[in-house]
């Protein structure tokens, strides 16, 4: 084997190894998503990778979790580990900022008779949803880290910020369409879409509007990847979390995304001292031959309740084990 092609190889295994891939947890408020996820994160940068946990949840835990004040800059908690609460209202106003100014020129527009092909209003998605795309295709951009963790919000808001790429990529495709129609008139345009410079005195000209669209197309498909992306539902033994979970994961499969697993939170341990827990157990085992029978083609995990906060370092490590077990 001559040199080039050793060199060659091993250019390609490091440009693996850099890779960055994706780790996501969502499901009902209150099951214990910030946990999991910060509980991943920790395990993962035990064993030796460079971890970014963020939190896109605009009611942030990450902080109480990781018990230590993070906030919107990118935060070192321990070796490997690093975090970063995204601020919802902050990116709100900055949007606002830009926004605002420019909506008198949307009437001209629908004059014109692209009110229905256009609405900006109601076209534009949610600031936090926006934000956390924003982060994710930053830091997925980077290739910084081993991993990144995204603790999220309540599924509702997940699924609409994974259906993004999607609402884009539509509507990117608009303005490009509007663009070719009606150059003069782009000036109207300037500064509304997200992820683009802060150039007051530039058109977003057709080369500017196709490089959004690949990076949004990027990443559509490293949220399609399972070798990359892998979103884990997070639920407890009850009916309503176990069914909202499956409507979660019909929602997923919808737009491709690899689901890494099920796990089931805050099961009662056998006590046998204690006839509430034993009945409350009982009720918990009953629920989780449902959830056997509705996902059993995925992975399982179950973590017990504690009796404790889960919240530190060394609870988070404990809890990590659970979970690779």
């Amino acid at each position: 084997m001559n040199r080039e092609l050793i060199l060659m190889k091993l250019k390609n295994i490091v440009r693996k190894e850099k890779e960055t891939s994706f780790s996501l947890f969502g499901g009902k408020g209150g099951v214990g998503k910030t946990s999991m996820a910060a509980a991943t994160a920790v395990s993962m940068a035990k064993m030796g990778k460079k971890t970014l946990v963020i939190s896109t949840d605009p009611a942030h835990s990450l902080s109480d979790s990781l018990e230590t004040k993070i906030g919107g800059d990118v935060k070192k908690i321990t070796k490997n580990l690093y975090a970063l609460e995204i601020d919802p209202q902050k990116a709100m106003q900055e949007y606002k900022g830009k926004i605002l100014p420019k909506i008198e020129g949307m009437d001209a527009l629908k004059g014109m008779g692209l009110g229905d092909t256009f609405d900006m209003m109601g076209m534009t998605p949610g600031i936090d949803e926006l934000a956390s795309m924003d982060k994710f295709m930053q830091y997925m951009q980077s290739k910084e880290y081993d991993v990144i963790v995204f603790d999220t919000a309540p599924t509702g808001h997940t699924l609409r910020f994974l259906s993004l790429p999607e609402l884009m990529d539509s509507w990117v495709g608009k303005m490009i369409m509007i663009r070719m129609r009606f150059a003069g008139m782009i000036g109207a345009f300037k500064k509304l879409l997200p992820f683009t410079k802060d150039q007051e005195d530039s058109d977003i000209d057709l080369e500017h509007l196709n490089t959004m669209k690949a990076r949004i197309e990027e990443a559509r498909k490293i949220l399609q990847d399972p070798k990359r992306t892998a979103y884990n539902i997070v639920m407890i033994p009850e009916e309503m979390s176990i069914l909202e979970s499956e409507r979660s994961l019909k929602v997923l499969n919808e737009y491709g995304i690899h689901v890494g697993g099920m796990i089931v939170n805050k099961l009662i341990p056998e006590n046998s001292h204690c006839s509430f827990c034993a009945e409350k157990r009982k009720q918990q085992q009953e629920r989780l031959k449902m959830v056997r029978e509705k996902f059993g083609k995925y992975s399982i995990k179950q973590v017990l309740l504690s009796k404790e906060e889960v919240k530190g370092i060394k609870m988070l490590e404990n809890v990590g084990k659970e979970l690779s077990d």
